[in-house]
């Protein structure tokens, strides 16, 4: 499958979670099984390309698909998760959310300077989750190798407020 069939099995639903906001539903991708092997596999494809030592992803649908491609690249993946998750003493990055803040933890021990990580995600909207996502990177002070993401809502430009490193989604809306 390429890309375009990969999009056709994105629904679109008007009004949600409020009216005026057209939502990208993956489910219906995540249920069909071509449609979700030939996503892992792009997304794996594009990974591989910025030499990653892990994947990271953000929770919960950058479990959904960052665990495959850490599988199919022999990388290890890294667990990014609300707050009070993660038994171990954590890295913690607050953002920006519509009407208030949120929270994002990560082991401190998950990665060592010098590690290479790509941080694999469904979406990038307005960049919040991946840029503090970026910012437990920096803790740990592992090398930020790019992000990579199953589609981009790109009239939000999000990647305007992502460090200077690869940004690579399959789709774009």
């Amino acid at each position: 499958m390429d890309i375009q069939d990969i999009q056709a099995l994105i629904r679109d639903i008007p009004d949600f979670p409020k009216p005026g906001i057209l939502f990208r539903d993956i489910t219906t991708l995540l249920k069909h099984p071509q449609g979700f092997r030939s996503t892992i596999d792009l997304l794996a494809q594009r990974c591989g390309e910025l030499s990653p030592d892990y994947i990271l992803g953000m929770e919960s649908r950058g479990f959904i698909f960052g665990t495959p491609v850490a599988y199919q690249l022999n990388c290890g993946f890294i667990p990014v998760r609300k707050p009070k998750k993660l038994p171990a003493p954590v890295y913690q990055q607050s953002y920006d959310l519509e009407y208030g803040q949120d929270q994002l933890e990560m082991h401190q021990d998950a990665l060592k300077n010098g590690d290479r990580v790509v941080v694999v995600d469904d979406l990038i909207a307005t960049g919040g989750t991946a840029k503090a996502t970026a910012e437990l990177i920096e803790q740990a002070g592992a090398i930020l190798a790019g992000f990579v993401f199953v589609i981009e809502l790109g009239a939000l430009e999000g990647r305007k407020n992502l460090p200077d490193v690869p940004i690579i989604s399959l789709i774009q809306y």
